[in-house]
């Protein structure tokens, strides 16, 4: 078994912002393998998020974020405390929201969660992923089930990309990150339930 010291609890604090004990049992249940460390603290941080997924959010604020006088950005982070609410922690995080709708990364979020996107919506990306499966060639002679396969994908690439929680977290060199794991280490260090509730986001010189 490998020797955990006092500077490698800090580093996978200063990682993840999860609590000494928690970083020591996960650095131990991993062997001293960070990566493996940090996902069991994901989970272990994923798992206590869901069971305080029913908690009412009825508090948080509203933050905003300009960029260079181009994207301006509005989100309302909720949680479940006035307290919690004026806590740093909340608030970076708020911000880091912020500043990852900003960046469009990998395109423009629309909605917060999958169950926010209209169903016209999903049907009208359905209907034109099909389509475009029609003009291809190499799709011609696929069986229907094949070609369903294809079309659930490529559906799924789109909300991925354009769900909030579900998108590439852009402040992650790593590009490991979701929106969502970076909600759930907040959530995890401050033991509420966190949640986004809206957002906007206006680009100068775009189409209203």
């Amino acid at each position: 078994m490998a020797a955990i010291s006092a500077q490698d609890v800090k580093k996978l604090r200063d990682l993840t912002g999860a609590g000494f004990a928690d970083c020591k049992k996960a650095l131990v249940d991993a062997d001293g393998d960070f990566d493996k460390a940090i996902r069991l603290l994901r989970e272990k941080g994923a798992a206590a998020a869901e069971r305080r997924a029913g908690r009412t959010t009825s508090e948080g604020l509203i933050h905003s974020y300009i960029h260079d006088h181009r994207i301006g950005v509005m989100v309302e982070l909720s949680c479940e405390t006035d307290f919690v609410a004026r806590n740093q922690t909340f608030r970076d995080l708020a911000n880091d929201v912020a500043i990852h709708i900003a960046c469009a990364y990998p395109a423009p979020a629309r909605w917060v969660r999958r169950e926010d996107v209209p169903e016209d919506v999903i049907r009208d990306e359905t209907d034109l992923i099909r389509a475009q499966l029609a003009q291809d060639p190499k799709s011609a002679n696929k069986p229907p089930a094949v070609v369903d396969r294809i079309v659930s994908g490529k559906l799924d690439r789109f909300l991925s990309e354009r769900v909030l929680v579900e998108q590439p977290y852009a402040l992650d060199d790593s590009k490991k990150l979701r929106v969502q794991d970076r909600i759930l280490e907040a959530a995890q260090a401050i033991k509420e339930n966190i949640q986004v509730r809206r957002f906007i986001r206006f680009e100068r010189g775009e189409q209203i």
